[in-house]
C-alpha cells in the first residue's frame, strides 16, 4: 500500500481512519455506477493510495462492491461505516445483520442513524440507537453515530452521550443545510469536537455544484481543524487522484482535474414518471414537487443525494452523468 494521506483518530472512538473518506454512493446504481469488479477495483486503487476509511449504507446498494474490496485487502485495514433508517430494535438488527452477510465481515467498525435532523428525530429511533448500543457491547459494532443535513441534528447528538460520531453535510457555500448557514453549522461542530465527537463530513462539493471550485472546496473541508476526515464520493480514477492530493495538501493534475470536472452530474426524472411523489417524501432537500402529473426538480436546491431515485418505485429517476 502507498500510504499517501494522512491519519487521524476519530474522536474518542479509537478507530484511526484516513483524512479521505471513501463514500460509496458515487458507485450506487442510482449513480448509474459501475458493477461489482469494476467498482471493487476502484476501492482497492484508493486503499493502495492510502485511503482506509470507507462509507456506505443499506440505502446506497454498494455491499457487494465493499466485499469486493475486502477480499483483496486484511479486515483490520479498513474502518468501514454504514447507516440505516431503522427506528426499532428489531429492524436495526436486521440491517446490521444484511449489512454482515453483504460485507463477509463479523463487524462494523461504525453504524449510523442515517439523516437525523433534530432532538426530536432522534428520540423517535431511541430504541434503534440503544439496539446499536447493545451490538456495540457485543463487539458487532464498534461506534454508533449519525448523519444529519442539520445544525439541530448536530447540536442534538452532540449532547446525546450514546452518540459518538456525527457525519455532518459542511461545504464552503452552505448549500444543503437544512436549517441554517455555513458558520451555524460550523459553531455546531466545533462544540461538537469540543465533546469529543469524531466527525467526518459529506458534500463538500454539494453534490457536484461546487465542481468548478472543487480544489477550493475539498481544501476548505480538510482544513476544518474539527473534522477529523471527509467523505467524498468517487466514481473515478481522475476524481480520487485529485482527491488524494488536495487531501495530502498538494495541488491536483490539471489535466486530470478538468477530465474530473467535465463529469459533472444532474438528476434525470424520466418523461414516464407516474407522479406517485413517494420521491418527495424522502428529500430532506424540498427540491422535488409535482407539476402536471409528474415530479420536477428545483436544481439549485438539489444535493443530487440520489435518495429520491432509492424511493421510487419504477426508478424513474436517477442522477446521471451531465465531477466531482
Amino acid at each position: 500500500m502507498r500510504r499517501e494521506l494522512p491519519r487521524v483518530l476519530l474522536g474518542n472512538t479509537g478507530l484511526e481512519v484516513s483524512r479521505l473518506c471513501f463514500g460509496t454512493l458515487g458507485l450506487s446504481p442510482y449513480h448509474g455506477g459501475p458493477a461489482r469488479e469494476a467498482g471493487a477495483a476502484l476501492l482497492y486503487e484508493a486503499w493502495q493510495r492510502g485511503v482506509t476509511f470507507f462509507d456506505t449504507a443499506d440505502l446506497y446498494r454498494t455491499y457487494d462492491h465493499l466485499a469486493g474490496l475486502l477480499e483483496r485487502v486484511p479486515r483490520h485495514r479498513v474502518v468501514l461505516a454504514s447507516k440505516s433508517y431503522a427506528v426499532s430494535a428489531a429492524e436495526m438488527r436486521e440491517d446490521v445483520g444484511r449489512a454482515l452477510a453483504a460485507l463477509g465481515t463479523s463487524y462494523l467498525d461504525l453504524f449510523l442513524l442515517h439523516e437525523q435532523e433534530s432532538a426530536l428525530t432522534l428520540r423517535g429511533h431511541r430504541e434503534a440507537l440503544l439496539e446499536l448500543v447493545r451490538l456495540r457491547e457485543h463487539g458487532t459494532v464498534r461506534a454508533t453515530g449519525i448523519s444529519t443535513h442539520a445544525v439541530a441534528g448536530v447540536r442534538a447528538a452532540t449532547v446525546e452521550p450514546l452518540v459518538e460520531v456525527i457525519h455532518p453535510l459542511v461545504n464552503l457555500a452552505g448549500m444543503g443545510i437544512l436549517d441554517g448557514n455555513v458558520q451555524d453549522m460550523l459553531d455546531a461542530l466545533a462544540e461538537a469536537h469540543r465533546c469529543g465527537k469524531g466527525i467526518y463530513s459529506m458534500k463538500a462539493l454539494a453534490g457536484g455544484h461546487l465542481g468548478g471550485r472543487a480544489a477550493e472546496a475539498l481544501a476548505f473541508a480538510r482544513d476544518i481543524p474539527y473534522i477529523h476526515a471527509v467523505a467524498l464520493g468517487m466514481s473515478s480514477r481522475d476524481e480520487l487522484d485529485c482527491a488524494v492530493a488536495v487531501m495530502s495538501g498538494r495541488a491536483p493534475d490539471e489535466a486530470q482535474a478538468a477530465r474530473a470536472a467535465s463529469g459533472r452530474r444532474r438528476l434525470l426524472i424520466e418523461q414516464w414518471c407516474d407522479g406517485c411523489g413517494r420521491c418527495l417524501e424522502a428529500c430532506h432537500q424540498k427540491a422535488l414537487r409535482l407539476e402536471s402529473g409528474r415530479a420536477t426538480v428545483d436544481e439549485a436546491a438539489c444535493v443530487l443525494c440520489g435518495y429520491c431515485a432509492g424511493a421510487c418505485p419504477g426508478f424513474h429517476i436517477k442522477v446521471v452523468a451531465c465531477g466531482w
